[in-house]
């Protein structure tokens, strides 16, 4: 049996010359400047962008279609496809349709979440009390205080998503305010008016512009990351096949004789090299700079670790990997044979951290303690940070700004943007994940704006 969100009748509806001709005006507006600044065809935005999220802008742009009128009979394929094929489909998914019809796409502020169930929506463009919406799958993903464009409807008695969802960021969330506010606001204002809904229905397009724009610039420009040395960050796991004979005890013993080698336990040393703070290389500009430091100033090269019948050395670029190579081959010689390197981007080793991450020295701490430890760090960091300027709240302080009823505000949204990223953490069970910000609400006198 179809489900409430099964479009396929429609789809195949939409396949009529008639529509089709009628789909390219509005697939026009939601890409079309994209496509031609960019000089790209529309597929060419998977490579850059990614499949998933095409096809989510893809859904986007059917939706919008769904609410239009055109010149002309018929000029509503809604309501062409109910009158026509209506009655082959169940009353959920008819109730469905005539949802997305008049739906409206917005900006909303996500609270509340239940996983796999439901979460809590406040509308940033039209106003209104936040309302619970029924949701099974985005919310397995979606985090306190993160801000969607979507279409949310009402279908027998109950508030969902429709297809169509982008995630907006921080710089996204601005640029649409600012595109909405030329639009639609009074010369001089600074303040959106709240928004009607056949206003979004005419800007429905500006909502996949701004992200793909957003997102475009994000891939384009991101920040090449080096190490302390300037060497693009590229983590080289070198392994050295341990040869015929060879023993922990003799490995231990060549290890020990190359400077800078630290052992930590019987398998496993930090490679280790002594820099004076500020005589880093200077970055470059696009740059970001990344490094572990020991808190007596040596800077950390690398790591070696005995793991069955391999040596490994880790490093995180080609030239320390280099370097750290001929150490261990110039220390042990015949004790090693040639080693085999694997070469990995920041980004597959984010994607694989969380089946590899949790054994090294370092890492052994009790969690509880651990907890502990991050968490007063974090209390006597964001104390302090009360009492000092945010660039978030102009240039104040928070305790300066809630002062105002403006200034409230941006309090709020400054805690709101701390709360989702801590959010994202990835790892559910970290200490900075379970984090709690309650008190900053409540000593700063904002609590009542966390809704």
């Amino acid at each position: 049996m179809p489900t409430s969100h099964d479009l396929n009748g429609l789809m195949k509806f939409l396949s009529r010359d008639e529509w089709r001709e009628r789909f390219e005006e509005v697939f026009d507006e939601h890409f079309g400047p994209i496509l031609s600044d960019g000089d790209m065809e529309f597929e060419e935005l998977a490579e850059v962008l990614g499949a998933d999220s095409v096809a989510n802008l893809w859904g986007c742009a059917i939706e919008d279609f769904l609410t239009q009128d055109f010149e002309g009979e018929p000029s509503n394929i809604v309501d062409e496809y109910l009158k026509r094929r209506g009655w082959k489909e169940n009353a959920q998914t008819r109730a469905y349709m005539g949802a997305l019809r008049t739906s409206v796409m917005s900006l909303y502020e996500v609270s509340d979440i239940v996983p796999g169930q439901s979460f809590v929506a406040r509308d940033l463009l039209r106003g209104g009390e936040p309302i619970a919406v029924k949701e099974g799958t985005a919310t397995k993903t979606l985090k306190q205080w993160d801000k969607i464009a979507a279409r949310i409807v009402p279908v027998l008695g109950k508030n969902v998503l429709t297809g169509g969802i982008l995630p907006f960021t921080r710089e996204a969330t601005q640029s649409l305010f600012d595109g909405l506010l030329d639009v639609f606001g009074k010369r001089n204002a600074r303040k959106l008016p709240a928004m009607r809904d056949e206003d979004l229905q005419a800007v429905a397009s500006m909502f996949t512009l701004v992200w793909v724009f957003d997102a475009l610039d994000k891939v384009m420009n991101m920040p090449m990351l080096q190490n302390a040395e300037g060497n693009e960050f590229m983590f080289h796991d070198v392994r050295f096949p341990l040869a015929a004979g060879a023993t922990q005890e003799d490995i231990a013993a060549r290890l020990n004789g190359i400077a800078g080698m630290s052992q930590e336990n019987a398998q496993f040393w930090n490679w280790l090299e002594y820099m004076p703070q500020g005589e880093d290389k200077p970055k470059e500009a696009g740059t970001l700079s990344l490094d572990t430091a020991m808190d007596n100033g040596w800077r950390v090269l690398g790591n070696v670790e005995l793991k069955g019948g391999f040596l490994c050395l880790s490093a995180n670029s080609a030239e320390r990997a280099e370097k750290g190579t001929a150490l261990i081959q110039r220390a042990l010689g015949d004790l090693v044979r040639t080693p085999l390197t694997e070469i990995r981007t920041m980004r597959q080793m984010m994607a694989e951290r969380p089946a590899k991450e949790g054994r090294t020295p370092s890492s052994e701490k009790p969690p509880e303690l651990a907890e502990q430890v991050v968490h007063e760090y974090l209390d006597q960091h964001y104390r302090e940070t009360l009492d000092q300027p945010v660039g978030m709240l102009g240039g104040k302080t928070p305790r300066q700004a809630v002062k105002t009823r403006t200034g409230r505000q941006k309090v709020a949204e400054w805690l709101k943007h701390l709360e989702n990223q801590t959010a994202r953490q990835p790892d559910r069970a970290h200490p900075m994940a379970v984090y709690s910000f309650e008190w900053m609400w409540t000593e700063l006198g904002v609590r009542d704006l966390r809704r």
